[in-house]
């Protein structure tokens, strides 16, 4: 897996992960979305580091999508077409799934060899965290 940096759209299967949204219907893009997160919640006592990179990425781009999120997504790493609102009942999924590769299970949560990195990468996820908290409107 090339990394490239802590944010959640910088390695390549997360890279790879948001490609594979071109071209998608709404609908269709929830199921990948929600698909990802499911992998994670259901992934027994380890997380592997694929599940989690998509995951993370998967959380980000659902909480950009949040009225008034702080979660922006640079033009580069996202979709072409920016993704519509998603359904709020995602957010669950997502929250579960990041906390789970939060964990000490997870090869991205254990993975970093510089410190710093690692520090700076879960403040990311929890910010995400912090934006899929916000309440829903609907």
């Amino acid at each position: 897996m090339g990394t490239w940096g802590t944010g959640p759209f910088d390695s390549d299967l997360a890279a790879d992960f948001v490609d594979a949204l071109e071209g998608l219907t709404h609908q269709q893009v929830i199921d990948v979305l929600e698909r990802a997160f499911q992998r994670v919640t259901s992934s027994g006592t380890r997380v592997g580091g694929g599940d989690g990179a998509e995951a993370v990425a998967a959380g980000a781009l659902l909480a950009s999508t949040i009225p008034n999120s702080p979660i922006l997504i640079n033009p580069d790493d996202g979709p072409r077409e920016p993704l519509s609102e998603l359904p709020a009942s995602l957010r669950a999924s997502a929250r579960l799934a990041l906390d789970r590769i939060l964990q000490d299970g997870s090869e991205m949560a254990t993975g970093w060899v510089d410190s710093a990195d690692a520090v700076q990468w879960r403040r990311e996820v929890q910010q995400i965290l912090q934006a899929l908290e916000a309440p829903a409107d609907h």
